[in-house]
C-alpha cells in the first residue's frame, strides 16, 4: 500500500452519475442545483478510471435530502433488477472522505472496510449507514453507499432528476426513451413525476 490506501472501486447509482457533481466532492466546490459547498477530500487527485457499471439489486427513492430537496437514491441489492452506476477507481482514503461528505461529517477519519466482503458499517450517519459490497472489477473491490434500512418512499426533486438524467446520458448507451424509462420505473418517483415530465427534463 501507499499513502491513501489501497484502490477501491466506488460504484455511484445517485447524482454521482454526473462525474462533475462527483469531482465537487474530491476537489471541493457547489453542484448546479445543489444548497451546498463541498470541502473536498485531502487527495483531491481525479479518479484513476471510471467504467459505467450495472448492479443487480433495486433503485429506490426515500427520505428528504437536506441538499437537493425531495427523496435521496437508495440502492437495495436484495431486490432484483438491474442499477446503473458509475464506478470511479479511487485511493481508500478518498473513498472515507466522499462518504464523510456525503453524510455531512468533516475528511479526515480512516475508514476501515469490514473483512470477508461483509457490509461496512462506517457510523457517521444512520440514513446512509452502510457500504455494500458489491463485486470485483480488475482485482479491486467494488463497494457502493446505501442505507440498510430504507425510509419511505419520496419523489426526489426536479434538480436531483435532472442530475442523474445527465449523469445516466453519458457511457450507458441508454437513449432518451431509456432513460426516462428507466428513472419512472424506481420506486418513490411517480409519486410526483410522470414519463412526459421526466422527458421534459432531459438535457438539452
Amino acid at each position: 500500500m501507499t499513502g491513501g490506501g489501497p484502490f477501491v472501486w466506488y460504484a455511484a447509482y445517485g447524482t454521482n452519475l454526473s462525474t462533475v457533481r462527483l469531482g465537487c466532492y474530491l476537489s471541493g466546490g457547489r453542484p448546479s442545483g445543489a444548497e451546498r459547498r463541498y470541502d473536498g477530500c485531502r487527495d483531491p487527485s481525479p479518479p484513476r478510471d471510471v467504467r459505467p457499471v450495472e448492479l443487480r439489486g433495486r433503485l429506490t427513492f426515500a427520505g428528504e435530502s437536506s441538499v437537493w430537496g425531495g427523496g435521496m437514491a437508495f440502492f437495495t441489492s436484495d431486490a432484483g433488477g438491474v442499477v446503473h452506476a458509475r464506478a470511479y477507481l479511487l485511493r481508500l482514503e478518498q473513498l472515507g472522505d466522499l462518504v464523510a461528505q456525503e453524510v455531512r461529517q468533516p475528511v479526515g477519519a480512516d475508514l476501515v472496510l469490514a473483512p470477508d466482503r461483509r457490509p461496512t458499517r462506517h457510523g457517521l450517519s444512520r440514513t446512509y449507514d452502510v457500504l455494500l459490497d458489491v463485486g470485483e472489477l480488475d482485482g479491486h473491490r467494488m463497494l457502493t453507499l446505501t442505507g440498510s434500512s430504507v425510509p419511505p418512499a419520496h419523489a426526489p426533486s426536479a434538480s436531483y432528476v435532472r442530475t442523474m438524467l445527465e449523469g445516466l446520458a453519458d457511457g450507458f448507451g441508454l437513449d432518451a426513451d431509456a432513460r426516462v424509462a428507466y428513472l419512472a420505473s424506481a420506486d418513490g418517483v411517480a409519486l410526483r413525476w410522470t414519463v412526459p415530465t421526466l422527458r421534459r427534463m432531459l438535457p438539452a
